[in-house]
C-alpha cells in the first residue's frame, strides 16, 4: 500500500520549539517567588493555559497572556508593574528566538520526497508559525502548509480530501500522540510517535494499545524506511 500523502508537525518535529517555552516558564517561576513556590506556580500556570486554550489557541502570545495571568492570580495587589512588563519581555523573546533545525532535518526531508509529497500540519498561532517557517528555510520543501488551530480527526479528514489522496495512503508524523497520531489514525491514516523529552503535558495521551496503523519512531530520520515498510506490506 503505497504512501503519497506524508505530513509533518513542525514545533519539536523539525526544530526546537519547547525548550523556549521551558526557559520562558523558569523565568516566570523566578519572578514569582516572592509570592509562592515553584510547584504552585507550574500548577497554576497549567491549569491557566488549559482554561485559556479554547480562547486564545496554541501558540506564544496565548502562553504570554496565560503567564501574566497567572502572575496577577498569584500576586494579587502586591504584584509589582516591573513583573508584568518582565513577562511581556520573556513572550517577546519566546516569539523572537531563532529557529534551530533538529539534527539531519534536511536530509531526512530530501528522503521522504522522494516517497511523497509533504505536507506541513502545525497549530498555533498564523503569524508566528509563518515566520518560524519563513526562518526555517524548509518551506520551498512542501507541496502545502497547513497551519490550523487545533488537530482533530476533521482537520486530517478535510486535508485528505484537499490534497486528493485516499487515507489509507497518508502518513502523519509528529512529538505529540493526542494531536499527531491519534486523529490521524482515527481519520483512517497512518500515525508516526517520534517523542521528545520536554512535550508538553497537554499533548499527552495513552498511545493505541493494538494498532496496524501506528509505529513509534526514535527520530524522523526513522520514518522513510516505515513507509517502505508500509509500502511493502510489512508494517
Amino acid at each position: 500500500m503505497p504512501i503519497d500523502l506524508i505530513c509533518l508537525d513542525a514545533d519539536d518535529t523539525l526544530w526546537h520549539n519547547m525548550r523556549h517555552f521551558v526557559a520562558a516558564e523558569q523565568a516566570l517561576l523566578a519572578m514569582l517567588a516572592p509570592f509562592t513556590d515553584a510547584g504552585v506556580a507550574r500548577d497554576t500556570l497549567t491549569a491557566c493555559e488549559t482554561r485559556n486554550l479554547p480562547l486564545y489557541g496554541y501558540g506564544a502570545k496565548g502562553f504570554t497572556l496565560s503567564m501574566i495571568e497567572t502572575a496577577l492570580e498569584l500576586g494579587g495587589d502586591a504584584l509589582p508593574a516591573n513583573v508584568v512588563r518582565e513577562i511581556l519581555t520573556a513572550g517577546r523573546d519566546l516569539l523572537g528566538h531563532p529557529v534551530e533545525l533538529l539534527d539531519g532535518i534536511e536530509e531526512t526531508l530530501d528522503a521522504l520526497a522522494t516517497r511523497g509529497r509533504l505536507v506541513l500540519v502545525t497549530k498555533g498561532d498564523l503569524l508566528h508559525q509563518e515566520v518560524k517557517l519563513a526562518a526555517s528555510g524548509l518551506g520551498d520543501r512542501f507541496a502545502g502548509i497547513e497551519i490550523v488551530s487545533d488537530k482533530t480527526p476533521a482537520t486530517f479528514a478535510r486535508i485528505f480530501a484537499r490534497y486528493d489522496v485516499r487515507p489509507a495512503h497518508a502518513v502523519m508524523a509528529g512529538d505529540s500522540m493526542r494531536s499527531d497520531v491519534l486523529p490521524v489514525i482515527e481519520a483512517g491514516g497512518w500515525g508516526a510517535y517520534i517523542p521528545q523529552p520536554l512535550a508538553w503535558d497537554h499533548e499527552h495521551a495513552p498511545a493505541p494499545v493494538i494498532h496496524t496503523r501506528f509505529a513509534q519512531l526514535q527520530s524522523l530520520a526513522e520514518l522513510p524506511e516505515w513507509i517502505d515498510m508500509i509500502g511493502r506490506g510489512d508494517a
